[in-house]
């Protein structure tokens, strides 16, 4: 397993500086990771300042690029089960969903965005200039910082480095620091794969690692999957340097829940979009409005389901729930539990760091409350965990400002027999995503961010491909 950075096609320990990456399973160390410095973040921004303005990459045919990430693809398939299980030790989520959505999602990507590098095309425009050829054409970026979270660090990495190569960028990642393991064997195959030294360059640290890449002057885009308040603060540098940014932020997630809906049918829908990954998704569904008549019954059936969930180690085929990725989101996680109960929530099941067996790891049981009212922090504000929060509604009339009544805006939920009902609920959400009658879902070819303050720009689908390159205007003249 490769501990060191990746930069200009060759591993390094720079400083010799490390930080331990842990498994959230049992709390301990799983490997000594460097520490980069801004020497190092120097040196793979410069290796890609190098590698995008040489021949051998900026000259490659786009069919070349395309066979290149369909290897990658390939190899990076054939390595599924070690990319799996490693992405399950250490960031802990349940095996199953390392194999069957994870890794099959990253190489999806890959394989979709190797179609698009030969079919990017630009337009032409009658202009009203006599004499005058116009015709526009798409070109990469340039050197793009890709900071990654630590939720589904394979995956989302993917997100960024596909489109990033797809359109001849190049690229330096810094994943999170609590999961940086799968990015740096992604590093591995691509190197195996043949990718020209310095297109992809891995330097591993954590929050001064990544402002050090934000502020380089020769990087020229920023993307990046985190927090809203780290999002605000890269926005803001970026903006000053205008530097192009896309952000994918955070999220609080209604779901609503018609008095027409089938609720047993709810209730499995639902658990996932909002367990899914111990909770730790920005897309987890975690307000779940019901009407009155029938909300206990759904808050009751919720918890039975939630409460029947086996907590476990991501390894364990029969795990549905792993532990959260560190001890730090824990404590974050248990403070929000508090105050739901000292706001005056009811606690129906979990609220409590797991113990027995599971104590040595950072398990937390599965979370739901009922008599949740709008003003409550738990109902407002991020918690990114699994805790669960019923409120009941009256009228529902008033679900879209209820559904809206939050800064976030990454997607939203709606459960309905009545599709014209459901369809009018969407079309008013302020959401980037919105699933009808179905849980979380995601695809290489469908758009994927946020509105508000879950972010800017959007990832997956043609989408990425305007984000990761510039148009030209170029105006011939014919006499």
């Amino acid at each position: 397993m490769r501990t060191e950075m990746f930069i200009a096609g060759k591993w390094t320990g720079g400083s010799g500086a490390t930080f331990a990456t842990t498994d959230p399973a049992t709390g301990e160390v799983i490997a000594e990771v460097p520490e980069a410095t801004s020497a190092d973040v120097d040196a793979a921004v410069e290796a890609a300042a190098t590698a995008f303005a040489s021949p051998e990459w900026a000259d490659m045919l786009p069919a070349r690029r395309a066979k290149l990430l369909l290897d990658v693809a390939d190899q990076l398939e054939r390595r599924a089960e070690e990319f799996a299980r490693l992405e399950t030790l250490d960031q802990g989520q349940p095996l199953g969903v390392s194999t069957r959505v994870t890794v099959p999602n990253a190489v999806e990507h890959l394989r979709y965005y190797a179609g698009w590098v030969t079919k990017i095309t630009g337009t032409t425009a009658p202009l009203s200039v006599p004499d005058v050829d116009h015709r526009t054409r798409r070109e990469p970026i340039g050197v793009c910082a890709l900071i990654t979270p630590w939720n589904f660090p394979l995956m989302i990495a993917m997100w960024k480095l596909a489109p990033a190569l797809a359109t001849g960028n190049t690229v330096v990642i810094k994943p999170a620091e609590q999961t940086p393991l799968t990015t740096l064997l992604l590093a591995e195959v691509l190197e195996q794969a043949g990718m020209p030294a310095g297109v992809v360059n891995v330097v591993t640290g954590g929050p001064e690692v990544g402002k050090a890449l934000v502020a380089h002057p020769k990087v020229a885009k920023i993307s990046f999957t985190g927090s809203t308040p780290v999002g605000r603060e890269i926005a803001a540098d970026a903006g000053r340097a205008l530097k192009r940014v896309s952000l994918e932020l955070g999220g609080k997630a209604p779901s609503i829940i018609a008095a027409d809906a089938d609720i047993d049918a709810v209730i499995v829908g639902n658990l996932m979009a909002g367990l899914g990954n111990s909770g730790q998704a920005c897309a987890a569904a975690a307000r779940f409005y019901v009407d009155r008549s029938r909300a206990d019954e759904f808050a009751t059936k919720a918890a039975s389901a939630a409460s029947g969930m086996r907590l476990g180690p991501g390894l364990d085929p029969s795990t549905r729930l792993g532990p959260l990725t560190s001890l730090e989101h824990l404590e974050k996680v248990d403070a929000y539990v508090r105050i739901g109960e000292a706001e005056g929530a009811q606690l129906l099941t979990g609220g409590r760091r797991a113990d027995g067996e599971l104590a040595a790891g950072y398990f937390y049981e599965p979370t739901v409350f009922a008599g949740v009212t709008q003003d409550m922090r738990i109902a407002r504000e991020e918690i990114f965990g699994p805790v669960l929060s019923v409120l009941p509604y009256d009228d529902p009339d008033e679900l879209v400002e209820l559904a809206n009544d939050t800064p976030y805006g990454l997607s939203a939920y709606i459960w309905s027999n009545d599709i014209r009902t459901a369809n009018r609920l969407a079309h008013r959400i302020k959401a980037g995503t919105v699933l009808i009658n179905l849980g979380p879902g995601l695809d290489a070819a469908a758009p994927w961010g946020g509105m508000k303050a879950s972010g800017l720009g959007r990832e997956m689908g043609w989408e990425a491909i305007e984000a990761y390159t510039e148009v030209k205007s170029i105006w011939t003249g014919l006499s």
